[in-house]
């Protein structure tokens, strides 16, 4: 059954705007609907929660099927689940907000914060008797290559090179804390020289280390402090509460036919050892449609301002190098290929020219998403938010993009859209 929520202070705290009023068309956003609706109708998807808004405004909201099959529990607006690589965007908005404090630049060594680093290896191919070969970088790996990826760290998942074994190795992702994390990665190579490639990897857990140091706070506290509680995100958090255990989502896995719930995450009722800046968070759709908003509104919400404007824009501007956007989208992530029109920013994607790549969003789109299958997009040039729930790993391989879908079937409905 389909559901459509009306704005009230539990769910989303947010105004709610008649369709039309703000350029949008009631009869075209049905179709928003059925594509969303589809998509848990033919049991590709459990349930799925979406929201839209436009000028701060809520638009449009749904939510459609289950939180937990097994226990027919609904999904819905204040459902928790886990976000995966949406605490990315979180993460930036924390370090940038140390940034703003003067405690560090983009053109930083990474090694000046963190000295652990100062004498890290690059990856240089195999010698002739296939044993690998490390140099020296070419220059030290900055804070903000950190931030846009282009550092020369990876994850050690995605590819099978020795730098991809060793990380496979030391597994430093396991490790009890935070500290214990950078004493394995300062051990690891970097997999290219720096600003040479784009990898999506482990820099925003680096990230979640120097918010620590440079605050003096642990990352968690910082996050709440200095986030959470400010934008009223009251259900987000590295782990959930038991007494909140009632609300939270099933994880399902796509196998050859179907769905399989998948276990809830170990230690999930108490704080981790190690707090992943990288993809650690749980949320709702209420909290992050608040945490996008005040991006969207350059850096406050509710008369509560976490960012400048300036900040913003230098969050979400294009920080990759053109001689690896200009690489044919060897580099990416997904579908997401850094290419000329397309790039990141620190800690988020970034719709340059989207026209140019086939995208119907408005001029520097920013986005990200998470493993589950959460996604957000906010369109500065068309004023508009949309954020989206579901919780399913992997899928079926003839399944939509259904974050592309939405992008379609949002911009197709809006009929007053920016001069």
């Amino acid at each position: 059954m389909l559901v459509t929520i009306a704005a009230d202070a539990r769910n989303l705290s947010l105004p709610e705007a008649k369709p039309e009023s703000v350029g949008f068309s009631s009869q075209r956003l049905k179709l928003l609907d059925a594509g969303m609706k589809a998509v848990v109708d033919t049991k590709q998807l459990s349930g799925i929660a979406t929201v839209l808004a436009r000028r701060g405004q809520i638009v449009h909201q749904t939510t459609y099927g289950l939180a937990d099959i097994a226990g027919g529990k609904r999904m819905e607006m204040d459902s928790i689940v886990r976000i995966y690589s949406m605490t990315k965007p979180i993460t930036g908005v924390a370090m940038m907000m140390l940034y703003e404090e003067g405690k560090w630049k983009p053109s930083d060594p990474i090694s000046r914060h963190i000295p652990e680093f100062k004498d890290l290896k690059v990856y240089a191919g195999n010698g002739p008797d296939g044993q690998p070969i490390f140099v020296a970088p070419t220059h030290a790996p900055t804070i903000g290559e950190l931030m846009s990826h282009t550092a020369g760290f990876t994850y050690g998942v995605f590819g099978s090179t020795p730098v991809d074994k060793q990380y496979q190795q030391s597994a430093p992702l396991a490790a009890a804390s935070l500290q214990e994390f950078i004493d394995r990665m300062a051990k690891l190579p970097l997999l290219y020289q720096p600003g040479e490639g784009w990898v999506y990897s482990v820099s925003v857990d680096i990230q979640g280390y120097l918010v620590e140091k440079l605050s003096g706070k642990s990352f968690p506290d910082f996050l709440r402090e200095r986030i959470f509680t400010p934008l009223g995100m009251n259900d987000t958090a590295f782990h959930v509460p038991k007494d909140k255990m009632s609300r939270l989502a099933t994880i399902y896995q796509w196998g050859r036919e179907d769905l399989t719930a998948l276990p809830h995450d170990k230690g999930v009722n108490e704080p981790p050892g190690l707090p992943s800046g990288g993809g650690g968070l749980y949320s709702t759709a209420a909290d992050y449609l608040r945490f996008a908003q005040m991006l969207a509104n350059k850096g406050q919400l509710d008369g509560k301002r976490l960012l400048a404007p300036s900040t913003v824009a230098l969050m979400t501007t294009n920080h990759v190098p053109d001689l690896v956007k200009n690489q044919s989208g060897k580099f990416g992530i997904g579908n997401y290929r850094m290419q000329p029109g397309f790039g990141f920013g620190f800690d988020v994607a970034i719709y340059e020219e989207p026209l140019r790549v086939g995208s119907p969003t408005g001029k520097g789109t920013y986005l990200w998403d998470g493993l589950a299958g959460t996604w957000f997009w906010i369109d500065p040039t068309n004023e508009v938010v949309f954020l989206g729930i579901i919780q399913r790993r992997g899928g079926p391989p003839d399944a939509p993009n259904i974050e592309d879908l939405s992008r379609q079937l949002t911009f197709q409905a809006l009929i007053e859209p920016a001069k």
